[in-house]
C-alpha cells in the first residue's frame, strides 16, 4: 500500500518562504516520477512541479518562474518543494503525487485516477 504524507504547510506573508515535504512508503519508487499539485478554493487541481525518481530530472509549471525548487532524497524516500517569494495566489492545498512514469512531464499530465495521492497540506499566503 503506497502512502504519501505531506508536511510543512502553514500561514506566511507574501514574499516569505516555505518548504513542503512528502514522505513516501509502501514500495520502491525507481521508475516513478513524483511531484506536487495544488488546488485553490473554487479552482481545479493544477500541476506545480515534478521530479523523476531515478535520474532527478525536474519539470515545473510556467507560473513557478524560478521561485520553487523540487528535490528528492532517495535514502529517506522523500521529496521536498522549496517555495520562495510566495504570493497570495499561491494559496492552496498542496498535494504530493506519484505515478509509474519515467519523466516528470508525464506526471504533469497524469489522469488523477491513475496516480497515488497524499491528503494535502494547506499553504496560505497573506498579502
Amino acid at each position: 500500500q503506497v502512502q504519501l504524507v505531506e508536511s510543512g504547510g502553514g500561514l506566511v506573508q507574501a514574499g516569505a518562504s516555505l518548504r513542503l515535504s512528502c514522505a513516501a512508503s509502501g514500495r520502491t519508487f525507481s521508475g516513478h516520477s513524483m511531484g506536487w499539485f495544488r488546488q485553490a478554493p473554487g479552482k481545479e487541481r493544477e500541476f506545480v512541479a515534478a521530479i523523476a525518481w531515478t535520474n532527478g530530472q525536474t519539470y515545473y509549471a510556467d507560473f513557478v518562474n524560478g521561485r520553487f525548487a523540487i528535490s528528492r532524497d532517495s535514502a529517506k524516500n522523500t521529496i521536498d518543494l522549496q517555495m520562495n517569494s510566495l504570493k497570495p495566489e499561491d494559496t492552496a492545498v498542496y498535494y504530493c503525487a506519484a505515478r509509474a512514469v519515467t519523466t516528470p512531464q508525464q506526471l504533469s499530465r497524469v489522469d488523477p485516477a491513475f496516480a497515488y495521492w497524499g491528503q494535502g497540506t494547506q499553504v496560505t499566503v497573506s498579502p
